[in-house]
């Protein structure tokens, strides 16, 4: 892992630089990501993990079904299954062609305790989307070189059940997220265990037809501090295929978004974080603000959505509030949207449509309008 943690140790302001002075540029971090795709293929690592599996989003025990609820009433997922063993009760939602949604309660103690407690977030210590689970090729391989590398993972072996194989490693301490490999064994893909049994709540998905529009998620994008940036994204690249694909400034909010994507996978990894360290919250602008009260986390969940304008009224007529209106246009290629976040998970549901030929993720435009709508959390 010495591509990021050279980026932390070479970068970081505490290692003497004044805060004030240090800026976040694309040539440090292209450089390193260079570096870090070739170390990948010389370990062996290229072609193990794919794309996105799951999403683990934990809830406090009181919010749990509200939260099964929410997911159930504002996007197109529904409820596959629902169980609960000795870790957690967990509802497992898709919708098709979708990275599944696991959203659990925990039993035992959380690993993201040391993240710590923030403004905003008191009183949900254990609300955060925690996990992004990708599949792996060969788990046992991958864990083999990840540890020679000197990755640490929350078990000392790999979790095995009679459907999959399954490892996550520790919270990060740059993206506050730990990552989750899975090797399925057959083609029946229970997320499930022999010691499982049925949870206790059964739902039914409202009838509204035009959250059928409402597709797979689209991308995660996760907070990070500016001096985190780089290796937030490195870490990243070490532990998958993924790739840096681009960054959009936004100097007058001192915010950057970066994009990472693994060819051919519809789903992305974003990370935005200040071009400058935070000051105060008049200065540093909605991303390091937001980090200031909220701590390093996943900030939203992105939802393909076909037929966004009457999807967006709908939404709006269910109760859903937004943190802005449905920015950008055909013209430009895509429109978006931020709900306010959810009190359940502390997430922003966003509602995504690109147009026609649109070979773009983002539009400079349609970030810089998002960013400044996250100022009002």
């Amino acid at each position: 892992m010495r591509a990021f943690l050279k980026a932390h140790n070479s970068r970081d302001p505490a290692s003497g630089q004044d805060c004030r002075d240090f800026g976040n540029s694309d040539d440090f971090l292209r450089r390193e990501a260079q570096r870090v795709i070739e170390e990948r293929k010389a370990f062996g690592l290229d072609g193990l993990v794919g794309s996105l599996d799951c999403v683990v989003i934990n809830t406090e025990p009181a919010r749990q079904k509200a939260a099964v609820e929410e997911f159930l009433a504002y996007t197109g997922l529904d409820c596959e299954a629902a169980f609960e063993d000795s870790q957690a009760a967990t509802y497992v939602l898709k919708v098709a062609e979708s990275a599944s949604f696991l959203v659990r309660s925990r039993k035992t103690a959380s690993p993201f305790e040391s993240v710590g407690a923030f403004p905003k977030t008191r009183g949900f210590p254990n609300t955060r989307l925690e996990t992004p689970v990708f599949e792996v090729a060969d788990l046992e391989q991958y864990v083999a070189v990840q540890k020679e590398r000197g990755v640490n993972f929350l078990s000392n072996q790999i979790v095995r059940s009679d459907s999959y194989s399954f490892i996550q490693t520790i919270p990060s301490t740059f993206s506050g997220i730990s990552f989750g490999f899975i090797q399925w064994s057959g083609s029946a893909r229970d997320y499930a265990s022999s010691e499982s049994t049925p949870a206790n709540w059964s739902f039914r998905k409202p009838e509204n037809r035009l959250f059928l529009n409402i597709k797979e998620l689209d991308h995660v994008a996760t907070r990070v501090e500016a001096k985190d940036r780089d290796p937030a994204i490195l870490e990243f690249m070490n532990l998958t295929n993924y790739r840096f694909d681009f960054s959009i400034y936004v100097e007058a909010l001192n915010s950057i978004t970066n994009v990472a994507r693994l060819p051919g996978s519809k789903f992305a990894m974003v990370f935005t974080s200040g071009i400058h360290p935070y000051v105060d919250d008049e200065t540093s602008g909605p991303t390091e603000k937001f980090i200031h009260n909220y701590g390093t986390r996943v900030h939203h969940i992105a939802f393909r959505t076909e037929n966004i304008e009457a999807t967006f009224d709908a939404l709006k007529d269910t109760g859903m509030e937004f943190l802005l209106d449905l920015v950008g246009s055909e013209e430009e290629g895509l429109k978006q949207t931020f709900s306010v976040p959810s009190v359940s998970t502390l997430l922003v549901n966003e509602y995504i449509h690109r147009y026609g030929d649109f070979d773009g993720f983002f539009t400079k435009g349609n970030v810089t309008l998002l960013t400044a709508a996250t100022g009002k959390q």
